[in-house]
């Protein structure tokens, strides 16, 4: 089904499942994003065994026509397969297929096609030794040799910026390990046990926030509150420079929740926050947000809470199936438009170094308060209905720009 006249999307709107995937091995240069939105959304509508299958027997069936428009055919369907074994999901490596693509080399040596059967080899071997690198990760959990301490580290002991830094390693880990199978299934499901990576992420967000209110909340003296809202403030402003929009907003969401912001503050505390509030002020659908990830240049992570608010959206508002029992691509193609940005920011890796002290200090934001706890610390700081005395303050002493 083509699309309308000044429609926007993807020429095709929708189409059978082998009309689709005709489609995506026919795409020319043109048509680039119509294949990629396909290799990014296949999974909502036919399984990775079922597409290999598909693709395999229109190999077959054309490899050894004479008419070029066939042979062609032939050999997209087979580059479209390969494309499909390199971004298969580590879970999604059956044995079963593990054994037809095994064939399908043996196959193709046979054939004399020895650069198809090496490509197609070597993408095999990759995943497998991802596989196995990650059975061998969950298995072993090293011991940092700086774990204990004499003296326990402080947020002063350390320069905004390598915090900052150390912060947006953890997160670019545990980004860099979420499938985009993962988001989508999230849209339908909302399952931890089909998104584990995107569950772990999630976590990672709140325990960050959560460890950030218990560090200031913490504090007996206003002081010492008033000095660690400041220093987050300036974490956060290298945050942004890093374009790590997760630590950032897990940061945000700590001193903009309640039981920190009912407290008093001094007048330049707040207003520096508050210039940092604009960036994630949703009475405009997030618009100044949008517009900063847009301009965003990877490295980069995006705060995936919005992500999932938009394909969870697309994925109600949009039915599955068209009239005739077609499968909606313009659907498809909304999803693929919102994830986009999520594959673009995973091709690009940070290069900071890990620091061990800080990473030690963080211990993986594993110590924090209840949400519970934390209010009755606040209330103890300032009860309900009485105006609290100021404290007295010294003057705080000057801290580094860093």
């Amino acid at each position: 089904m083509p699309k309308t006249k000044g429609e926007d999307g993807p020429d095709l709107r929708g189409g059978s499942m082998d009309v689709l995937i005709v489609h995506a091995t026919g795409a020319d240069k043109n048509d680039l994003m119509f294949y990629e939105a396909f290799l990014t959304t296949y999974r909502t509508f036919i399984t990775p065994k079922s597409l290999i299958d598909k693709l395999l027997y229109r190999y077959n069936k054309f490899r050894h026509m004479s008419d070029n428009t066939r042979k062609r055919a032939s050999r997209n369907a087979f580059f479209l397969l390969v494309r499909v074994v390199d971004e298969l999901c580590i879970g999604e490596l059956t044995e079963e297929i593990i054994q037809i693509l095994m064939d399908l080399v043996f196959k193709l040596l046979c054939d004399g096609e020895l650069v198809l059967a090496k490509l197609l080899r070597n993408k095999m071997l990759n995943k497998c030794d991802q596989r196995k690198q990650l059975a061998l990760n969950n298995n072993f959990s090293p011991l940092s040799a700086l774990s204990v301490s004499v003296k326990r580290a402080s947020l002063f002991d350390f320069k905004g910026e390598e915090l900052a830094e150390q912060m947006t390693l953890l997160d670019a880990e545990a980004f860099q390990k979420i499938e985009i199978p993962e988001i989508l299934a999230w849209a339908k499901e909302q399952s931890e046990e089909l998104s584990p990576n995107l569950t772990t992420f999630t976590e990672h967000f709140n325990k960050m926030s959560y460890w950030c209110r218990s560090c200031i909340l913490t504090q007996p003296k206003a002081q010492d509150r008033e000095k660690l809202v400041n220093r987050f403030i300036k974490i956060m402003k290298h945050l942004r420079r890093f374009n790590n929009f997760n630590s950032y907003l897990a940061i945000l969401s700590a001193l903009d929740s309640a039981p920190i912001r009912r407290l008093e503050w001094q007048k330049q505390t707040t207003d520096g926050l508050a210039e940092y509030c604009t960036l994630i002020d949703s009475t405009s659908s997030f618009r100044a947000y949008r517009a900063a990830l847009a301009e965003a240049e990877p490295p980069c992570i995006p705060y995936l809470g919005l992500i999932l608010q938009d394909i969870t959206f697309v994925h109600l508002g949009n039915p599955d199936m068209l009239e005739d029992g077609i499968i909606n691509f313009a659907k498809r193609w909304q999803q693929f438009n919102i994830l986009d940005n999520v594959r673009r920011f995973k091709q690009v890796h940070y290069d900071f170094k890990r620091n061990e002290k800080i990473q030690t200090f963080f211990n993986n934001f594993d110590e924090y308060l209840s949400e519970e706890a934390l209010w009755q610390m606040s209330l103890e700081i300032k009860p309900r209905g009485v105006r609290r005395k100021p404290e007295p303050k010294e003057p705080p002493p000057a801290e580094s720009s860093s």
